[in-house]
This record gives C-alpha cells, sequence and structure tokens, in this order.
C-alpha cells in the first residue's frame, strides 16, 4: 500500500489547535526554520519519486542540493527515532541530498505563480537570504535586480565554505534556476561605495539590505597583529579566491564552529602535517554536527579541549598560542557552563599559522535610518521595515550570523513582507492541510533497521585534488532503505468511539503500546490535547485515544478493525496562495 491521498476529502485550517498539533507531532517539520514537508519527500524519495521528492524541498527551502550537503539539521535533533530507546535520527538531511542526486529532470517554474507584481525591487547581496528573497519575489511577477559585491553570488556558500564540502557546480545550478526566473544580478557592486543607498531608494520601490556578515571577529589579545595569523573566514575566501596562504607544518585553530572545522580542514589539504582545533569548553559544546567531527578526527585533526588562549607568541610571525588550561564552572542561564581558567597551568603550542575562526559580524553599510548598536541599520524583525519607507533589512546582516536554511528562511519572510507592504495585500499563508490518506506498508521490523550514514572516501584518499568532494551521497539501495526508519509523523490515527465496539483487536494487535483507554482528555488553550488521563477499567472509558508518539503508522490496527472505525488522515503544514496580487 501507499500514502496516495483520496482526493475526496481536503481542508485547510488556520486554527491554533491544528497548528499546535503539527507542532506537537510532527516535529522535525517544526524545528526546520523553512517548514520542509519532511515526511512527505521522504515518503516520496521511499516511493522511488525522485524528482517529487527534490521538488517538495525546493518550493520551501530553494536549494536541496546545497542543503542536503551543507545544512545544520535542527530536523534530525528533535526526529523521533532518535529518542530514547528508538536508535538514532533518521538521516534526514542526506535523504534530502540523494532526492537531488538521483533526480531525472528539474525545470524552474515560469514568473508571476502568483499573479503579477509590477514592481522594481533592489536586493543587496546574493547570498542565501538575498537569493531566497529574489526567488519568491521573482515568482510573484516582480523585477528584481541584484547587486552582489563579489565576483560570484552565493555569499557564504561559494565563498565561505570548502569545496570539499560544498561543490561549486552544485551550488552554481541551484543559484542558476533561480536566477532562471527573470532574477538580474549585477557582480563586483560594493554599495555604499559605488552606489549610495539613497540612490537605489530613489530608483527601485522597495530595496532590500541582505549583504550578509563578512567582518571577521578577533580575540583582542596580545599578537593578533604577527604575520600568520588570519581570521577565519579571510582565510576560507582567500582559498575560495585561489591565494591560498602558506600554512607551514604546525596549525592552531580556535573557534568551535563550521567555519573553524573548514579552516583546519582546509590547513591540512595545503599541507600541514599536524592541525589542532583548540576549544575553551569540550567536544560537547562545539557547534557542528556529529558528522563533522567524525570526519575531521579521521583525517588526523586533533580536538583539544578546555583551553583558553591568552595570547600570540612571536616577535614578527606567529610562533605559538600561549594557553591556560581550564574546567567547567557552573551552569550559566543560557545552559551553558562557565569557563573557569585553572591558576598556574599555562603553557605554550608551538604553531606556524593560527587561524582565528570565532565568527563574524555585518559590515555597517552607509545608509540613512535609525541604527542598531552594530552601527548596521535597525530592521524590526517581524516586518524587515527600517526606520525608512521602502528599505528594508534580512538575514544575517540584520541578526548576526545564522545557519543556512535560517537565512534562507528569513530572505522568503521578508519577500512576503515586502510585497505586502508594497501592495497592501496578503499573497500567501501557512496553513494545516489535512487529508484523507491510506495506511502505509510500514512494518515494525523497521523500526530495527539501523541508520544509513553516508559513505565517503577514505582518509588517505581525500587530500588531493584540493576540491575533491569528501561525501560521495547516497546509493539509491541505502537512500530507500533510510527512508523507510521515517515514521511519517504527519500521518494521524483516530478512533471514532461512537463506532468501536470494544473488542480489543487493536490493542492486541498494535507492535508498540501506543492505543490507550482514556478516562478523561485535558486541552490546552488552543484547543489541542495536552494530556491524557488513562484507565484501566472499560466502563471509564470515554475515548480511545492513539499515542502519536509511540505509533510507528503501521496500520495494523486498521486492518483488524471488524467495524472500520479507525481513520487516518495526513496532517501537514503547507504553504496555500491567498487572493492575488
Amino acid at each position: 500500500m501507499d500514502t496516495n491521498i483520496h482526493q475526496t476529502e481536503m481542508l485547510y485550517s488556520t486554527s491554533p489547535a491544528d497548528f499546535d498539533y503539527v507542532r506537537v507531532n510532527v516535529p522535525c517539520q517544526s524545528a526546520c526554520p523553512a517548514y520542509t514537508n519532511i515526511p512527505a519527500y521522504i515518503r516520496s524519495l521511499y516511493e522511488g519519486k525522485y524528482d517529487n521528492s527534490y521538488e517538495l524541498n525546493r518550493i520551501v527551502n530553494l536549494m536541496p542540493g546545497v542543503l542536503g550537503r551543507i545544512c545544520s539539521r535542527p530536523c534530525e535533533q528533535k526526529c523521533r527515532h532518535g529518542e530514547p530507546e528508538l536508535g538514532k535520527p533518521v538521516n534526514i538531511c542526506h535523504i534530502k541530498r540523494a532526492a537531488d542526486d538521483h533526480k531525472d529532470t528539474f525545470g524552474p517554474p515560469v514568473g508571476g505563480l502568483f499573479g503579477s507584481l509590477n514592481r522594481r525591487i533592489c536586493i543587496v547581496g546574493a547570498g542565501p537570504a538575498g537569493l531566497a528573497a529574489a526567488h519568491d519575489l521573482a515568482t510573484l511577477g516582480a523585477k528584481v535586480t541584484i547587486l552582489e559585491a563579489l565576483a560570484e553570488p552565493g555569499g557564504m556558500l561559494m565563498y565561505g565554505i570548502p569545496e570539499f564540502r560544498l561543490p561549486r557546480q552544485v551550488l552554481r545550478e541551484e543559484i542558476g534556476n533561480i536566477l532562471k526566473l527573470g532574477v538580474e544580478l549585477k557582480t563586483g557592486v560594493r554599495v555604499g561605495k559605488d552606489v549610495a543607498v539613497e540612490d537605489l531608494m530613489s530608483g527601485y520601490d522597495a530595496v532590500l539590505l541582505a549583504a550578509g556578515c563578512y567582518t571577521p571577529k578577533m580575540l583582542e589579545i596580545p599578537g593578533e597583529n604577527l604575520v600568520g595569523v588570519y581570521p577565519g573566514l579571510d582565510f576560507v575566501m582567500r582559498v575560495a579566491d585561489g591565494i591560498p596562504p602558506r600554512v607551514g607544518d604546525r596549525v592552531i585553530v580556535l573557534g568551535a564552529g563550521f567555519t573553524a572545522f573548514d579552516c583546519a580542514r582546509t590547513a591540512l589539504r595545503l599541507g600541514a602535517k599536524e592541525v589542532s582545533i583548540c576549544i575553551r569548553g569540550t567536544e560537547q559544546d562545539l557547534r557542528v554536527t556529529h558528522e563533522e567531527i567524525f570526519e575531521t578526527k579521521r583525517e588526523g585533526i586533533s580536538i583539544q579541549g578546555l583551553l583558553l588562549s591568552q595570547r600570540l607568541v612571536g616577535s614578527e610571525k606567529v610562533e605559538g598560542v600561549e594557553f591556560v588550561r581550564t574546567h567547567p564552572g557552573e551552569v550559566l542561564p543560557n545552559g551553558r557552563r562557565r569557563i573557569e581558567p585553572i591558576a598556574g597551568s599555562e603553557f605554550i603550542q608551538s604553531a606556524d599559522t593560527v587561524i582565528v575562526a570565532i565568527g563574524q559580524g555585518a559590515d555597517p553599510i552607509p545608509s540613512p535610518g535609525e541604527k542598531d548598536k552594530r552601527g548596521v541599520v535597525k530592521g524590526d524583525p517581524e516586518t524587515f521595515r527600517t526606520s525608512l519607507p521602502g528599505l528594508y533589512v534580512a538575514g544575517d546582516f540584520m541578526t548576526g550570523p545564522s545557519t543556512v536554511i535560517e537565512s534562507i528562511a528569513a530572505g522568503r519572510k521578508a519577500a512576503e513582507k515586502i510585497a505586502e507592504s508594497l501592495t497592501g495585500k496578503k499573497f500567501r499563508e501557512w496553513t494545516v492541510r489535512i487529508q484523507d490518506a491510506r495506511i502505509t506498508d510500514r512494518q515494525r521490523a523497521w523500526d530495527m533497521i539501523p541508520r544509513q550514514e553516508m559513505p565517503t572516501i577514505d582518509p588517505p584518499h581525500r587530500l588531493h585534488p584540493f576540491n575533491i568532494e569528501v561525501e560521495l551521497g547516497l546509493p539509491k539501495e541505502l537512500a530507500h532503505e533510510e527512508s523507510k526508519r521515517c515514521y511519517l509523523c504527519y500521518l494521524h490515527y483516530e478512533i471514532d468511539v461512537s463506532r468501536c465496539i470494544y473488542c480489543r483487536l487493536c490493542i492486541d494487535s498494535a507492535p508498540r503500546d501506543c492505543i490507550k483507554l482514556a478516562e478523561d482528555i485535558v486541552l490546552s488553550e488552543s484547543g489541542a490535547i495536552s494530556r491524557i488521563v488513562e484507565t484501566n477499567s472499560w466502563r471509564n472509558v470515554s475515548a480511545i485515544m492513539i499515542d502519536n508518539e509511540r505509533c510507528i503508522r503501521c496500520g495494523e490496527c486498521v486492518r483488524v478493525c471488524p467495524v472500520d472505525c479507525i481513520s487516518v488522515s495526513k496532517v501537514e503544514l503547507t504553504e496555500r496562495a491567498v487572493g492575488g496580487i
């Protein structure tokens, strides 16, 4: 059987209770900043519909091939399969990449899908947020121009992520799909230097500043001006530009995020013999995926924790870093532990190159309007408006560094608000779509399938040539096997008590203890179910509930029910066009 939909029953809801249902019961989709319909695209891939799986991604996150390689995976952190006793989360990210790898054809949609927004809009910055905003505005029929300071579009994707993690061919293809919507791109244009923001505002109906964050942060400790010390972003951007620095034999990287790991792995490929990532906390404090840590260690790079850098040592050229050892202190309000230095534990670790990769900030663009404490034009987080009519800000430029998927979501939301502001009309909304569904062929045995990990090139063979992609992609067989593990949480099973004959066949046949006898049901303020009061006495039963957290969507209860009182519906968070422009 499959999950093809009966077209006879479908409704769209904006009820808070239904949104609450999705938030609680489809945690992967709720965790994705772009609200990607994860169960749907995984099911499509399981059915061999790679093109459809790719498109279900693209319509909301725009660049599945890119995100299938470098997404921070907030969805996997919430996946029910990763809960205690259930194993590891579904490999959601790499299934996304598999849809891209194995799709047959893809053609970008034609502009004006929701009507004609006949306005001229300028977007400053061709990073994830700017490209996402351009995509959505172009599909509305707007005449969009992007001004990009660098030689190619993509922002951090093009210049801040090494090619061994993100091949440029994949990136250029998906950026090209956005530009094919009729978006005009002008590169090598520095707004604030080559053209003033005021001039743009007089020539366009709206201007969106989405210039990202390219100003590296430094530690502000002695020795950062020594030769051989590089800000992390500058380091990877020089490599992307084809002018890599000479790193010497020993490299120390200071930082705990993806840029730090990219710098370390890049330095190894540039010929360094000994590379260390030194962090203030422990490995649990790293802001990267487990896979990134694993592959970095496989390449021979060491991760040294509980070290606080005091100064960089050397005369003219850096010769090392003076550290003091630390231990975790009290837990702070943000959940992290205070790092306490250990008196008298100072030591010097030698290095030929030191890379400081602790983050970056926005480079303020000379512009009128109210500024925030960074000196950057201040924008409203809900409307993206600035204090000046017609000027908007979005993405990392407004919020500071974020993830790629967060930037894409922010760019799309900014486009929506700009269109609404220009026309006074709403053109799309998020709704909960509820429709009849059939039971699936899921089996209890599928819960025992181990997570299918990404095949990679063996470390001795991945360092040369420099840009060879480490991850090989999931073959169709592995992707299909991994897709079986998804619980399809968007399927909702419900028992009609008025027709139930209390035969217990559903309870006895369920492979997990997921069918509950309820004496009472407690609702939240929004009307969603917040708690079930269970009973063991049939005489006290007011409802028979299927526990969505334990249900594996095998459909066995539906098959054995003699009176057909169990229904299955598909409950999805989806975008819908409303009104028109």
